[in-house]
């Protein structure tokens, strides 16, 4: 049985989605084969070499799953895309790329964080050209560890403001982007997250049929896909109510 996830934006604010994570790891997690998580884990990330006690203790139980056989595997996001080596190390991960084609009950599927295919939204389009430019990259990382967290404030602010503003059609996938990618990859099941709307859609890819499946977010519940002998099969559960302040 296999597991995947996305969107948990972890951030030590949600206690409620960090407990509901945790019981994941302790109980549904132990019983499968391999966990993918497809993309914005934490809510940021702004270096390995800044990691909070918080996000040691998630590298923690992550690395406790994976010593008790469960494989772990870890795709940027939008959010968390500075994840590097030392945090998949630390939590037992093998970090994967995004696309990504693996084998599941003994056909192709193509995995993706999803933000790549909004092709539409013209602005984040190019900015994530410019973020994941190897050369941006290594900038990043090496700037003062204060640059770096002013910087995150300022893009996370300026992504809520701009995704409130811009039209939904434009935040979401484009819809013809979808079987041109899962044609070029051979492939007539995409998983993906990042649009937090959680459904299973039919299309047609050069002529046959295909799906495409889009984790939800965790936020007012959590969200997890299974895939085993009887197919895929995503579900939700509800989280834990905040404690009162």
């Amino acid at each position: 049985m296999i597991l995947l996830i996305s969107d948990l934006h972890l951030e030590e604010e949600r206690p409620d989605i960090n407990r509901a994570f945790l019981h994941f790891l302790e109980t549904r997690a132990t019983k499968a084969d391999a966990l993918y998580i497809l993309g914005d884990f934490f809510e940021v990330w702004i270096g390995d070499d800044a990691m909070s006690p918080f996000q040691h203790s998630i590298a923690q139980a992550l690395r406790h799953l994976s010593e008790r056989g469960t494989r772990l595997y870890l795709m940027h996001g939008n959010r968390d895309f500075l994840l590097g080596k030392k945090f998949c190390q630390a939590a037992g991960c093998t970090l994967l790329p995004d696309p990504c084609v693996i084998e599941l009950n003994g056909e192709r599927v193509l995995l993706m964080h999803g933000d790549s295919l909004c092709t539409l939204d013209i602005g984040y389009m190019k900015l994530r050209r410019w973020l994941r430019n190897p050369i941006s990259l290594f900038i990043l990382r090496n700037l003062p560890l204060s640059t770096r967290q002013k910087l995150a404030r300022k893009l996370r602010n300026e992504s809520r403001t701009q995704t409130r503003m811009k039209a939904s059609e434009i935040v979401d996938i484009t819809p013809n982007e979808v079987p041109r990618i899962m044609a070029e990859h051979g492939v007539r099941t995409l998983i993906h997250g990042h649009t937090h709307r959680p459904a299973t859609h039919s299309l047609q890819v050069n002529g046959e049929a295909g799906q495409r499946i889009v984790l939800g977010d965790w936020d007012k519940q959590g969200w997890a896909l299974q895939v085993d002998r009887q197919g895929f099969q995503q579900s939700a559960f509800e989280l834990e109510p905040l404690e009162p302040s």
